[in-house]
């Protein structure tokens, strides 16, 4: 058997480094001096002003390592859920064409599933890899094979029932990013309290600026990671419908364009 370029994996390697270097060339030249920059403003009107206020600023709130690889995971799924979005629509393309044509009224009978299937195998491989050409294969091979249409029912229903399990399971690694924004979030918030306790005791001496600082890392990387997973979570959960309903409609397919019309002899 042929096997398959791993265009997926391939992909998603690339994507990774991709986002990887665009977000740490942003976080280098842009992010991170502005957010000095900003810092260094404030703690001068601070030293001026003993009642100023200083206004939370972007960048400072996403200036650290951790916000920094959040965005890079954050942006690492978008581009795997483009990828999989892309293929599903694609896929949901081949229900708008008459891949079956049967005229109403017209029985299939096992003799006939050659000359339908001829018709299915001659689509060019990237769409015969696709869902609906498989499970319309797969019930006229049954159909063929058996001559029951019961079975047919039940082949067709088998091959979609393993296709959404294999979408589920490929999810598994955007789930797993969903999990580690947070995760990662958690971490800034523990260096950032450990920084903090470590400076206890220049508070003690009225200088309370280290220790504010650093529980500023701890609050706002915890805060950025949450809501870049609040974000991720409902794409996946979008993503997951989009594939729910192909499969559905894949089925639903199916019964209504060739196994409605099969007629034992």
């Amino acid at each position: 058997m042929k096997r398959r370029f791993p265009v997926e994996f391939v992909y998603q390697l690339f994507a990774l480094i991709l986002v990887i270097i665009v977000v740490h060339a942003v976080y280098v030249t842009s992010i991170r001096p502005t957010a000095f920059e900003v810092l260094e403003a404030q703690e001068v009107r601070m030293g001026q002003d003993p009642y100023y206020v200083p206004e939370r600023s972007l960048f400072v709130l996403i200036r650290d390592f951790e916000q920094e690889a959040c965005f890079i995971l954050m942006f690492w799924a978008f581009a795997i859920m483009g990828f999989k979005a892309v293929s599903t629509l694609r896929e949901r393309a081949l229900l708008e064409r008459d891949l079956i044509d049967v005229p109403e009224g017209l029985r299939i009978l096992p003799e006939d599933t050659r000359e339908y299937a001829r018709n299915l195998q001659a689509l060019p491989e990237r769409q015969r890899n696709m869902l609906l050409p498989r499970v319309l294969l797969a019930a006229l091979e049954r159909f063929g094979s058996s001559r029951n249409v019961q079975d047919v029912a039940s082949a067709s229903r088998d091959a979609c029932d393993s296709e959404a399990d294999r979408l589920e399971s490929e999810l598994s690694m955007i789930r797993y990013i969903a999990w580690a924004i947070p995760s990662i979030g958690f971490i800034g918030t523990v260096r950032g309290i450990g920084e903090a306790l470590a400076q206890a005791h220049l508070a003690v001496e009225g200088d309370i600026s280290g220790v504010t600082q650093s529980l500023g890392v701890a609050f706002n990387s915890t805060f950025i990671a949450l809501l870049i997973s609040i974000v991720v979570m409902f794409l996946v959960h979008q993503l997951q419908l989009l594939q729910e309903r192909l499969v559905f409609e894949s089925q639903t397919y199916v019964d209504h364009n060739l196994i409605r019309h099969m007629k034992a002899n």
